[in-house]
């Protein structure tokens, strides 16, 4: 699987950390900035990891900075991403297991080293649940093209 890295300066070490653990697992790593330590701003390498997950040059993107929100909302403006900010490995796996989650987005600051390898890896290593979650995800495809949700007719029960 293709993976984009990416983070600001605040997650550049964590980034760094990323790369390893995804690359250990036996994915194709593509590091999509910033270079050092040197103040970035976030939303131009939320961007860039975003859009290629968008364009689909990428399976999936993992993006660091100081809290992680900043990149959690920016990637989010992005058609197709659906972002999501973990903080443990419990948030990682329901994330792909029930959101579908194609970016995960971390915290450099907040996250040890030990927790951010188990929050990496279980991200990684879960799939989408599909069933009755597939609904809600096509609700919110719904949404990004401007649509009420609400208009999706009921295919299964809600659960």
């Amino acid at each position: 699987m293709k993976v984009a890295v990416g983070s600001d300066h605040r997650g550049y070490n964590s980034k760094q950390q990323i790369k390893a653990i995804v690359q250990q697992l036996g994915h194709e790593c593509i590091d999509v900035g910033t270079i050092d330590n040197t103040p970035v701003d976030y939303p131009d390498t939320a961007y860039l990891a975003a859009i290629e997950v968008s364009k689909g040059n990428v399976q999936c993107a993992i993006l660091a900075c100081g809290t992680g929100i900043g990149m959690s909302i920016t990637a989010n403006k992005i058609k197709g991403v659906r972002a999501a900010l973990c903080h443990d490995e419990l948030s990682a796996q329901i994330s792909r297991h029930h959101n579908d989650a194609n970016v995960l987005c971390v915290s450099g600051d907040l996250t040890g080293e030990v927790l951010m390898r188990k929050i990496v890896e279980v991200w990684l290593k879960t799939d989408f649940n599909g069933g009755r979650h597939q609904r809600r995800i096509d609700k919110i495809a719904m949404v990004e093209q401007g649509k009420d949700p609400r208009e999706l007719k009921k295919k299964q029960p809600i659960a």
